[in-house]
């Protein structure tokens, strides 16, 4: 009965809200970074600091098991709140793994396909679960570090609506209300 009530509120997520990221030229030193950021294949782990505060996590998540263990794998490694890249993907994509914007955005977290030759391979599936989080929380690293922890311009940068508040505010709104989890992540 859970998995069907975490299967249909997965079904009843609001429509996407992809933007058109924009290309920025990157020095190399930062494509280097991202690049590895894309480029590691160890396999998806959890870091908490007690198998409690990874059982208390896991219940608050629910079902979405494999999801939340890429989204906290990747966030961690990009030094992002996993609650933060939910609230992105929720905006993003409404948790659709094959959704594709107009702008020609793909999967979960609606990443530009002009980022696979910028920082990775053309060759990665953009609709692969863990390429996607990569690849969608390196970028969004990168715009943190350029607005120097400005989330609310960085998140603009990532959606390529830089300077009008309604995604920011859509992205904020979920990760300080749906996805806010108090307990420690790390």
């Amino acid at each position: 009965m859970r998995t069907l009530a975490a299967l249909l509120l997965l079904l009843a997520a609001p429509p996407a809200f992809a933007g058109a990221q924009i290309y920025e030229p990157l020095a190399d030193s930062v494509r280097n970074r991202l690049s590895a950021l894309v480029s590691d294949r160890a396999p998806a782990t959890m870091a908490f600091h007690s198998p409690q505060d990874a059982q208390r996590w896991l219940a608050a998540m629910d079902q979405r098991l494999e999801l939340l263990r890429t989204v906290h794998y990747e966030a961690l490694r990009a030094r992002l709140d996993p609650q933060l890249v939910l609230g992105i993907i929720e905006v993003e994509s409404g948790f659709r793994k094959y959704a594709v914007s107009g702008a020609g955005a793909r999967g979960y977290m609606q990443v530009m396909p002009f980022w696979l030759k910028l920082i990775g391979h053309p060759r990665h599936n953009l609709f692969h679960l863990r390429t996607n989080i990569a690849y969608g929380c390196a970028i969004l690293r990168h715009y943190v570090d350029l607005e120097k922890g400005d989330y609310f311009r960085a998140l603009g940068r990532y959606n390529g609506s830089l300077g009008k508040p309604e995604y920011p505010n859509l992205v904020l709104s979920a990760w300080k209300g749906r996805w806010k989890y108090d307990g420690p992540t790390a």
